[in-house]
């Protein structure tokens, strides 16, 4: 049945300058989910188009891995957003962020403003007799502007499939929001999502009882402290047990298990690069290691390879390897020079270095000073690509933030290295490496190790 609910006068709602929406792949979870601001996927989901899109939290993630007809229709939604406390853990597993926690409590009344703005209508479908009514009413009072063309209950108004989609359609709608609790809703929308003419359909779960006042939400004290679902398990100790407490932990533990497998996988899959890299480089490259050797000794007095501590994975210094490009010397002056860095920051780079010897600062040109490294590599304390190992006098003064680059292995190469390396910042820098940390794959190294060689031939920053 489609009953009309409007109030008298439209509002205007915040601008919005975009419907860029980005998403974040979790690997703990191997969802895509939306990583913006709620403006941003409001304005997405509103945009010229038809999408299905549906809240995904830890209750919904457990579902996904015991119902693979659920899975089949999350796999096939436009958009997913991240809702809850639960998700947001599984994503930092994995070092991932989110920008918003987008429940859909919150979400839909924000979005349903801005529908209003743009004159859009709405159609309310599920909840039992009389709770989809009662749901229309309380936004169409909340929100000026706002046209719900039509109402109906997930009970006997659910009965009849046809019914429901000709209804809906007839109403024309353009948001349609189903409340028949997870997985049916999702089931629902993916079977009949080309029946339904809709732009935007959305499950939302428990939203109907909520705006009824059927069930009662949190104090916002408790929502702000992101632990509604105490509030809910209280309220409602029979039914939420199993989901709240069961599941919460079997969420977690199945989300820890996942980032776990995949830390192991991408560790074994870069040293499998590591070392077949540095073994091919060391055997094609060693005529010119050799004549590298021979012209640093020719040059200069001390031994042809430098060896320094530097600082590596967690904190674990080790002795790393470099030609002499330096004086012998050199160390006992880098006191003296410290005032006449060209880098902003921490660690020192000069161009006009006077502890430079000829042949290094040919070999500093063009990289060849590093190669060295390849038997560190080998060795374990570096991988090909990764963070630059820092002088521990450096690391000591590092900011909270800088320590971040010492979670995983030092590398020859880097984002750092193939983006101006010394015209590089100190700040920048560690942002690049940070970054790098939390994007790294087998796929990035790769394209970092191609992007390494025309980095060395344009000698940006090398010096």
């Amino acid at each position: 049945m489609t009953l009309a609910y409007s109030s008298s006068s439209f509002g205007a709602a915040p601008a919005v300058k975009t419907d860029r929406l980005n998403t974040a792949y979790l690997p703990a979870l191997d969802l895509h989910l939306v990583n913006s601001s709620a403006d941003q996927a409001v304005a997405k989901l509103l945009s010229p188009g038809r999408r299905r899109a549906f809240f995904m939290n830890a209750h919904c993630c457990n579902i996904r891995r015991r119902d693979p007809r659920y899975a089949e229709a999350v796999a096939g939604a436009d958009i997913l957003l991240p809702d809850g406390i639960g998700v947001e853990l599984a994503a930092k597993f994995t070092g991932h962020s989110l920008s918003a926690n987008l429940n859909g409590t919150d979400f839909v009344p924000q979005l349903l403003q801005r529908a209003a703005s743009m004159g859009k209508s709405v159609y309310l479908f599920g909840g039992r007799p009389g709770v989809a009514d009662a749901a229309a009413a309380r936004l169409v009072y909340d929100i000026p502007g706002l046209r719900i063309v039509g109402t109906r209950d997930g009970y006997q108004g659910a009965r009849d499939t046809q019914a429901v989609i000709a209804d809906i359609n007839e109403s024309g709608a353009d948001v349609v929001l189903v409340a028949l609790g997870v997985p049916m809703q999702e089931l629902w929308l993916h079977r009949h999502a080309d029946d339904l003419k809709a732009d935007l359909t959305l499950g939302v779960g428990a939203l109907f009882d909520f705006l009824s006042g059927s069930v009662a939400r949190a104090p916002e004290p408790v929502r702000a402290a992101r632990m509604e679902w105490v509030w809910r398990l209280a309220m409602e100790p029979r039914r939420m047990a199993r989901r709240y407490l069961t599941g919460n932990v079997s969420f977690l533990a199945h989300a820890g298990l996942a980032a776990l497998r995949r830390k192991r996988l991408a560790d074994a899959q870069q040293r499998a690069l590591d070392i077949t890299v540095a073994l091919s480089a060391l055997l094609l490259l060693s005529p010119l290691l050799l004549l590298a050797a021979l012209a640093v000794r020719a040059d200069s007095k001390g031994a042809a390879i430098f060896k320094q501590a530097r600082v590596g994975l967690n904190g674990k210094t080790f002795t790393m390897y470099k030609f002499r490009s330096m004086t012998a010397a050199a160390e006992t002056r880098r006191a003296e020079i410290l005032n006449v860095s060209d880098r902003d920051g921490i660690c020192f780079k000069s161009r006009q270095d006077p502890r430079i010897t000829r042949v290094g600062r040919w070999l500093r040109r063009t990289s060849i000073d590093e190669l060295p490294q390849l038997f560190n590599v080998l060795r374990g304390d570096m991988s090909i690509v990764g963070p630059r190992p820092a002088l521990p006098c450096e690391v000591a003064d590092y900011p909270p933030r800088a320590l971040g680059r010492l979670q995983v292995k030092p590398g020859i190469t880097g984002v750092w290295q193939v983006s101006g390396r010394a015209s590089v910042g100190f700040k920048e820098m560690i942002e690049m490496d940070l970054s790098y940390i939390q994007a790294r794959s087998f796929k990035l190294n790769l394209q970092l190790i191609l992007r390494t060689f025309r980095a060395v031939i344009s000698g940006r920053g090398a010096y």
